[in-house]
């Protein structure tokens, strides 16, 4: 099974199991990755904000339209940002690593 790791908001990396089909926001549910998701992947917000490592960054499929109008009220945007709803893993992103960003902007609430 695919790893990933999440670099936590304090620094330490933490690797969980990544079961391919499944979005980095469902992963990080799975294993109480505090990312918050508050449209549930609808791609409604940007809560799930990401930052992807650059080294992985390259390898991932182009957002959308609809994703980038969306990491625009992203708090903290850099950029190799990304919302996680919106990356699938696949057996190519055995060891993808992404960092939390310090916060989230929840315009849903």
């Amino acid at each position: 099974m695919p790893k990933m790791i999440f670099v936590e908001r304090d620094g330490t990396p933490r690797e969980v199991d990544a079961p391919i089909g499944l979005s980095v926001l469902e992963v990080a549910h799975k294993h109480g990755v505090d990312i918050e998701g508050a449209c549930e992947g609808s791609l409604a917000c940007s809560t799930c904000h990401v930052i992807v490592d650059p080294a992985w960054f390259a390898k991932l499929a182009k957002p959308s339209e609809d994703e980038e109008d969306m990491l625009d009220l992203a708090f903290g945007l850099e950029k190799t940002s990304r919302l996680g709803c919106q990356i699938v893993i696949t057996k190519d992103l055995d060891g993808l690593t992404l960092k939390l960003p310090s916060s989230s902007r929840n315009a849903m609430g």
